[in-house]
């Protein structure tokens, strides 16, 4: 069995997003981040069928495909276990049936030993590349067959099927199998390799291939997987996936995909709620995102397990810069509303008017006096 690595130290991994007083992290997180990642916007979680213009591709008498995104590198064999997104939709009435990006669970096919339901989607995942996202139309008679399912997931009988897919990677039998059959140290193993591959990507600014082995790093420990763990063996695969979390979000914040870089961070404090480097990614998308006072929070947490350090503060001043802007901007449009009251303005004498009712006074003034006289 191999020696479990390092554990992560609370410095931050990455310089342009924190860079940290308390020393250099370990040789398994990122360490560098490049200025500008072109990044293809990922799949939109909505429930409507999605309109693509690609040419079709026939790839069996009832399965077709349309590219979305391009991938790289060679299509994977048979047998090899493939790490993918998907959803998926009946198509005559445009019912979502499924959906794997929004559990934020990659899930495992082994290519040739697929469940029959499932034999459709297979042909459409061998001809994909690494990072290649497309959209299937599936026949019903290689999907959920004549009878349907009206379990989970709920399918009609007979019903045609669309599938949004993206092929995150994939393992060839002779380099391994699939992870029901792995020891747990074979498991962390696995993911620790697709880790360090990642990090590779990364400081090449290859930053789609990194985030796709650090999915499919995440993918061999999955919610069941970590359930089973105890002890030294739970403290293992923590030491491995946490960081991929970590890293996921560091690519996440690059590409202003604010979202799903807190998603990673909290998946990390649900772990470990005294995370630095969690707590800081999550303060840093929290504020891009409008959230201060969530922002806030997250940053004064971070200082308290990591005073000295110069990145946290400063992004507490930021924080503290953009409340007083925000608050004097306000201030000034409730003066414009509510504004002190204006001086009264003295009125204008009208001498003609003053002058009209002096003479007329002293006319009558007169004539009582000569009135007087002749009495």
């Amino acid at each position: 069995m191999a020696s479990p690595p390092p554990p992560e130290s609370p410095s931050m991994a990455d310089p342009d997003v924190l860079s940290s007083a308390s020393g250099s992290d370990d040789d398994n997180d990122i360490v560098t981040e490049g200025s500008a990642f072109v990044h293809n916007e990922p799949a939109q979680d909505d429930k409507d069928l999605p309109k693509i213009e690609s040419e079709m591709e026939v790839l069996h008498e009832k399965v077709k495909k349309q590219i979305i995104k391009e991938g790289h590198g060679q299509k994977p064999p048979k047998l090899s276990t493939c790490f993918l997104n998907y959803r998926a939709w009946v198509k005559s009435t445009s019912h979502k049936f499924e959906d794997t990006w929004q559990e934020q669970r990659p899930i495992e096919l082994i290519l040739g030993k697929e469940k029959a339901e499932l034999a459709g989607l297979a042909i459409g995942i061998a001809s994909m590349r690494s990072g290649e996202r497309a959209l299937f139309h599936v026949g019903w008679e290689l999907g959920y067959g004549k009878e349907g399912n009206f379990s989970f997931p709920n399918v009609p009988p007979m019903a045609d099927l669309v599938y949004e897919v993206e092929l995150i990677g994939y393992d060839e039998a002779k380099e391994g199998k699939a992870r029901s059959d792995m020891t747990v140290e074979e498991r962390i193993e696995a993911a620790e390799r697709r880790k360090v591959e990642g990090n590779d990507y990364f400081k090449e600014k290859k930053v789609e291939e990194a985030m796709q082995q650090y999915e499919m790093a995440i993918a061999y420990m999955g919610d069941d997987f970590m359930f089973q763990l105890f002890g030294k063996y739970r403290d293992m695969a923590l030491a491995v996936k946490n960081p991929c979390h970590l890293n996921m979000a560091a690519c996440l914040i690059k590409l202003k995909r604010y979202e799903e870089a807190i998603g990673q961070c909290t998946i990390v404090l649900s772990e470990d709620e005294n995370n630095v480097k969690a707590l800081f990614r999550r303060g840093k998308a929290r504020a891009e995102l409008g959230q201060t006072d969530a922002a806030k929070e997250d940053f004064e947490t971070a200082r308290k397990y990591s005073p000295q350090d110069k990145a946290i503060v400063r992004e507490l001043h930021l924080l503290a810069a953009h409340d007083k802007a925000v608050y004097q901007k306000q201030k000034e449009i409730y003066k414009g509303i509510f504004g002190p009251r204006p001086e009264p303005k003295p009125m204008r004498s009208n001498w003609l008017v003053l002058f009209w009712q002096w003479l007329v006074a002293l006319v009558c003034r007169l004539f009582r006096i000569h009135r007087s006289k002749a009495d």
